[in-house]
């Protein structure tokens, strides 16, 4: 069995059941046997990987404290990152390079034949390697002391809300909430985390789900659809995505709250975004965070000259897009990223050293720098959802050519109310945390009018062909 966005709202309340009546380590020790049910589930043959890779990181953390300072603590931490990433390599990015390799070869008139060794990727490999990186670089850092209880720590990797599809864990913030005694979430937390679970869950089934088939339309045939509808499909993917993504997060906060544990914030309305730079402190907030601490910084960040600045943004953005998936396309995609912040840093600091992602104002050009920068996004997308490099460049040529030919009016209506609904959402949650929660509580009618939309359209909308999360890939 594999979870959908609906089996999963139903596994949660039988955690529940028992969850509350134990004590921590019978709190933990259930959250440990549920999460791997949750990940056997998907494919029980990578379990093992995960346990493997738990315990080494595990190790590594308790070798790192017994080491003291000036002994070999960076050739711990650098063998750690062999491991961690020697294992990402082989099981995600093998069969790229081996096909990379091969093409290249083969450009060059030499005769190479690839092993024939397929290796299945492993759902969530990036997403639990990247928890067990953070420990140990926070662990070598100072930042936090290796934990002696393999339980705990087992269950900060594996926490089956965030395990297959994040937020990314980082251990300063989750394991001290493992290790400690949690605290039941009263009424206002209970409702909240029942609110997060019912947006993320109509984020997911009603708008992405509702949108993919205008995006999986003009994706399949982008040489033999019009310019408008491959329009339609750019921004339905758009929606797509950030409906399933967000919705999953929303999913997962709301699950974690009712288990007394917090997890990070990971979107705050992205698409209203001014410029490049501030969408990437929107979207997925820990990868992000996690690039510059693990990635950015250590590389020197914005300390050394400005060449060396924009040659970090665009090797962080680069990995970044490589960590997405095995495929040039990702590659291209955060390199491209790359290239738009640094164009941004560059125009920035040309007028008077601004912020790179000031604070909102109103006016025309606001509303212009936004949508510039959510069209930029969209633009972008259409490189990272093409399955080739050739199908992304077919797909650009058909919108730039202004290719006539038939639309279809319900996937144009489609894209419009989602698009509608997902502004709707952005705009009342940016007002809400400007102002605070008073905002809703002032109008109780219209709170509850739009609470029972949103189970209603779950209930009509439910019943088709369950849509896989997007970043079970990754």
């Amino acid at each position: 069995m594999v979870f959908n966005s609906l089996q999963y709202a139903l596994f949660l309340p039988l955690v529940l059941v028992l969850y509350w009546r134990l004590r921590r380590r019978g709190q933990n020790a259930l959250l440990l046997v549920a999460s791997y049910i949750f990940y056997a589930a998907f494919d029980w043959r990578f379990l093992g990987l995960l346990v493997l890779s738990t315990v080494l990181d595990y190790w590594f953390g308790l070798a790192l404290d017994r080491t003291p300072e000036g002994g070999p603590r960076t050739k711990w931490l650098i063998a750690s990152l062999v491991v961690n990433l020697g294992i990402l390599g082989v099981f995600k990015y093998l069969n790229f390079f081996v096909d990379s390799l091969q093409r290249v070869l083969s450009r060059l008139g030499l005769d190479y034949t690839a092993p024939a060794l397929r290796v299945l990727l492993p759902i969530g490999i990036s997403f639990y390697t990247f928890h067990g990186i953070s420990y140990v670089f926070d662990v070598y850092r100072g930042h936090i002391r290796s934990t002696k209880n393999l339980l705990d720590y087992s269950v900060f990797v594996a926490f089956f809300p965030q395990l297959v599809a994040g937020p990314i864990g980082r251990a300063t913030l989750q394991l001290p909430q493992f290790e400690n005694d949690r605290v039941a979430p009263d009424r206002e937390q209970r409702r909240s985390a029942l609110f997060l679970i019912l947006l993320g869950l109509f984020k997911k089934v009603v708008i992405a789900d509702g949108v993919a088939g205008v995006a999986n339309s003009a994706f399949a045939i982008p040489g033999q659809a019009s310019s408008v509808s491959l329009l339609l499909g750019a921004y339905a993917f758009s929606l797509q995505i950030y409906g399933d993504f967000s919705g999953y997060s929303d999913i997962a906060r709301g699950s974690a709250r009712l288990l007394g544990v917090e997890l990070p914030l990971n979107f705050t309305e992205p698409y209203l975004s001014r410029n490049i730079t501030e969408f990437w402190r929107r979207w997925h907030i820990s990868l992000s965070n996690w690039l510059r601490d693990y990635l950015y910084l250590p590389l020197g960040g914005n300390r050394g000259s400005e060449l060396a600045t924009y040659r970090n943004l665009f090797l962080v953005m680069l990995i970044g897009g490589l960590w997405h998936g095995a495929s040039w396309t990702f590659v291209i995609w955060g390199g491209l990223h790359g290239v738009a912040l640094g164009a941004h840093r560059y125009w920035s600091r040309r007028r008077a050293g601004r912020d790179l992602a000031a604070p909102d104002d109103a006016g025309t050009t606001a509303l212009l720098s936004r949508l510039l920068t959510f069209h930029l996004v969209t633009a972008l997308w259409i490189v990272f959802r093409a399955p080739s490099f050739d199908a992304a460049r077919s797909y650009a040529q058909g919108l730039l050519e202004f290719r006539s030919g038939a639309v279809n009016l319900d996937d144009a209506l489609v894209v419009v109310v989602g698009l509608a609904a997902t502004l709707t959402i952005d705009l009342l949650q940016r007002r809400v945390r400007r102002l605070g929660p008073i905002v809703v509580d002032r109008r109780p009618l219209l709170r509850d009018v739009g609470i029972g939309s949103a189970v209603v359209a779950l209930i009509v909308l439910s019943g088709g062909v369950p849509v896989p999360f997007i970043y079970f890939q990754f």
